[in-house]
């Protein structure tokens, strides 16, 4: 099959990094698959397979563009460029590449709740108009079945549990708890810097890490809450930013304990490769994550349930929650999902 799969960044957000894997992994299969994205600062933030084409439609700053607008230059560029012609299936992974394109196959990550009115219109337009849809679990699928009425197929993420696995943990940080995800409301930021500041009592060599956080959103006014709240605290997070392919892995790897206190989720890869990497996984308790994950993570509803969970991982380390972890990561595989993707393709109607 000639395959176009469609994102709208070339930096590491969760939903990059899945369209990537899966389209390596329909590659392995034989398939002809290109990647379509907006160029945003560049080339992806990882070499991809040579046998996946990519198409990367620039996308240059504008000075001073609010969130609405840069939305909608979004999905005007990208449609302007794309060629649907070209492709059996077009495979969109999120609400702008949905948008930009007439007929698509949608995966829906995880459902948000947005008050930019372009936004919030993007988002409805992606889950109405694809013809088909996919969840990567099934509590999103329900949540996808209450509002909309609709059922979408469920195929689970696959995980690169391998390269976390063999990862030399990085010293370099001390004793740390580690988040990746960045600092911003769904990500649950401000509750992990309370629940760091209740943690410090007992460790109070223990530092707080973050990683990640390239979005295409304006989090700002967020930014200057989480930073005014870590000044009342007393503490002082290590924040890198978005961190390279090849360095994440030992920065994982050196983690005490790994932190996804999310607000909204649809899989929680970044906490499956924590558990890959052999690190103790706290997150919030939600329905998805407790599919996802069952017995292998802890859980945490507050910053004072999530502190103790932090606590009780980091003090009792646990041998067999730990070789679970391992085991889970390393069941999701991206050529089962590619397998599983390509199925559900061939089941289709042609659109």
């Amino acid at each position: 099959m000639r395959i176009a799969l469609l994102t709208y960044s070339t930096r590491p957000r969760g939903g990059v990094v899945h369209t990537l894997s899966l389209a390596e992994a329909l590659a392995g299969l034989g398939h002809d698959v290109t990647v379509w994205t907006l160029g945003r600062g560049g080339g992806f933030f990882r070499p991809i397979d040579p046998r996946v084409r990519t198409a990367i439609v620039p996308f240059p700053e504008v000075p001073g563009e609010g969130v609405g607008p840069r939305i909608l230059r979004s999905i005007a560029e990208l449609r302007a460029a794309f060629t649907p012609g070209d492709y059996d299936i077009v495979h969109a992974q999120d609400c702008i590449s949905a948008n930009a394109v007439d007929r698509c196959v949608r995966t829906i990550h995880h459902l948000d709740q947005f008050t930019t009115p372009e936004l919030a219109a993007c988002h409805e337009r992606a889950i109405t108009r694809p013809y088909a849809h996919l969840c990567v679990s099934a509590a999103v699928a329900r949540e996808v079945d209450d509002g909309w009425g609709l059922q979408p197929a469920v195929i689970p993420n696959g995980v690169d549990a391998a390269r976390f696995a063999a990862a030399t943990p990085d010293t370099r940080h001390g004793d740390y708890v580690l988040t990746v995800g960045g600092i911003e409301p769904r990500k649950g930021s401000i509750d992990l810097l309370d629940a760091y500041a209740l943690l410090r009592r007992d460790l109070p060599g223990l530092r707080l890490v973050i990683a990640g956080g390239e979005t295409l959103f304006d989090y700002r006014d967020y930014r200057a809450a989480w930073e005014s709240r870590a000044r009342d605290l007393g503490v002082a997070p290590v924040v890198l930013g978005p961190v390279g392919h090849d360095e994440l892995p030992a920065l994982v790897a050196g983690a005490a304990a790994f932190a996804f206190p999310s607000t909204r989720e649809g899989f929680g890869l970044a906490a499956m490769e924590a558990l890959a990497a052999g690190v103790p996984v706290v997150v919030r308790d939600l329905p998805v994550l407790r599919e996802v994950f069952g017995p292998a993570v802890g859980y945490g509803t507050d910053p004072a349930s999530l502190a103790a969970a932090l606590r009780h991982a980091i003090k009792e380390p646990d041998p067999a929650r730990r070789a679970a972890g391992r085991a889970l990561a390393a069941a999701h595989t991206w050529p089962e999902a590619a397998r599983r993707h390509v199925d559900f393709y061939r089941s289709l109607s042609p659109p």
